[in-house]
């Protein structure tokens, strides 16, 4: 009898915390993050970002790690972040469900879930501007503007620091910096949002090697460079250093797609560009497609070690709720799949030959000697934390170069072949001091104790902030 009671008591909560496919409101985004956190505690973590929304909402996320809240050596950081303008509702629906789907899995035993986990640390963000998402759904869903912006009427896609213009400046004057460029800015088009400020933050502490944030209003994968060289609004392919592995990450999305890769496909008919993007596999270079000044992706690349992408998820902004069940299944494989292109390419430690302590704040440069030609790939990154760095790369063959100041760069040939939902190689670098004592490591600062107020009235505060924070960051 009491058995009985038990197991219909077990039936009703598990059936209340089923996950519903709606539009879920703020509160009901938090409390599911909780509800899952509370369900999956030892492999999540529940966070917010140092900045609230304009109308001071909390920014959460929540994390997948086996081991939750620290970062771990040698493996990557992922993650998705949804609903950066608020009318743009369906990658919000889409990161609730495939939260609930990780810890579900998990909890199943699922071994290829149970794997990502294990090699990977997860990030998941559904909403970046919360009262855009008010906005839009108290007044219908039903405009292509309403709601775009966040509460003090910005776009949030085009209020971070404008680091094309500054890279294409460093191409035009040869002059050899083409990475972690944030202390490069000297002045800011606009005041930054608290939103654009909380995911710098974020962006600065945590070393994320693989990125994409969801947008909506057509079907494409959209990859760097997001702003035009010559100024052209749109029509010109501004191609990254990274351009053939930014391509090979945007079609690991269309491929495992329902259908944003099948050339038969009906457009969304928004204009000339996007008429073609089913015919050329469902991705796009961004200012092919328009060109975007202060973008979120391109600040990702160009400020830290993160290749970022854009996915557009679908031809209506705010889609119904009946249409979202079927929205997951259609993202489903290629949400998962686009995590695991964290592991492509190369990763390693680089440290100390003497004391074999991690050597923090190395560069890694590449070049491609696949082809006859040899060519160099002008965009380094940089190891962090305990000397561990991530090198996303397609298959051929490389020299690798590490170097740091007070070492003797050490360079290797290495042979990239990139094998399905594996572990990268893994290629370490042993650098020689030049001299002794032996190396010291540098502690990182802390700019979460930075007052933004402070730290952003001005450009003059802007750069002292930047110089005083490029260090990887202790993430507890």
């Amino acid at each position: 009898m009491w058995y009985l009671l038990l197991l219909f008591i077990a039936v009703l909560v598990s059936s209340s915390l089923q996950f519903q496919f709606k539009h879920h409101d703020n509160n009901e985004v938090i409390q599911i993050l909780e509800d899952l956190h509370l369900k999956c505690c030892n492999i999540t973590r529940l966070y917010t970002l140092s900045e609230t929304s304009v109308t001071g909402l909390p920014l959460y996320l929540i994390e997948f790690s086996t081991k939750p809240g620290q970062h771990e050596i040698l493996k990557p950081e992922f993650k998705y972040i949804a609903n950066m303008h608020g009318n743009e509702v369906l990658g919000r629906e889409l990161t609730l469900k495939l939260a609930d789907y990780l810890c579900e899995e998990y909890l199943k035993g699922n071994p290829d879930i149970k794997r990502l986990i294990q090699l990977t640390r997860i990030h998941l963000m559904p909403t970046m501007n919360p009262d855009g998402w008010q906005v839009s759904t108290d007044t219908g869903g039903t405009d292509y503007l309403i709601g775009r912006a966040n509460n003090n009427s910005v776009d949030l896609n085009r209020n971070f620091p404008d680091l094309d213009k500054i890279v294409f400046s460093h191409e035009e004057n040869h002059i050899y910096h083409n990475n972690h460029l944030l202390q490069d800015v000297t002045s800011l088009r606009e005041p930054l949002q608290p939103e654009t400020i909380a995911i710098i933050r974020l962006i600065m502490q945590i070393p994320f090697v693989l990125s994409a944030n969801f947008h909506g209003g057509d079907l494409v994968a959209n990859y760097p460079y997001d702003a035009s060289r010559s100024g052209k609004l749109s029509g010109e392919y501004s191609k990254s250093p990274d351009d053939e592995t930014f391509r090979h990450l945007a079609m690991q999305y269309s491929l495992f797609h329902a259908d944003m890769a099948n050339p038969k496909r009906n457009s969304c008919g928004g204009g000339r560009e996007s008429i073609q993007f089913a015919k050329q596999g469902g991705i796009t270079n961004g200012a092919k497609w328009y060109s975007v000044q202060g973008g979120m992706q391109d600040f990702n690349y160009l400020s830290s070690n993160d290749f970022e992408i854009t996915l557009e998820l679908g031809c209506e902004k705010y889609p119904p709720a009946t249409a979202l069940r079927e929205e997951w299944e259609r993202n489903k494989k290629a949400l998962i799949n686009f995590i695991w292109q964290s592991h492509i390419g190369v990763k390693g430690i680089v440290y100390n030959s003497i004391t074999k302590l991690g050597v923090p704040n190395a560069v890694i440069h590449v070049k491609n000697i696949t082809n006859a030609v040899a060519t160099d790939i002008q965009h380094d990154i940089t190891s962090v934390h305990d000397g561990d760095y991530f090198r996303l790369l397609t298959p051929g063959t490389y020299k690798m170069t590490a170097y740091r100041d007070g070492f003797l760069p050490h360079t290797r040939v290495v042979k990239v072949i990139n094998r399905p939902y594996t572990e990268a190689q893994r290629v370490d670098f042993a650098l020689k001091p030049i001299s002794l004592p032996p190396y010291v490591r540098i502690q990182p600062h802390n700019i979460l104790n930075s007052n933004p107020e402070e730290l952003f009235s001005s450009a003059q505060e802007w750069t002292n902030w930047i110089n005083n924070n490029q260090e990887p960051l202790a993430l507890d």
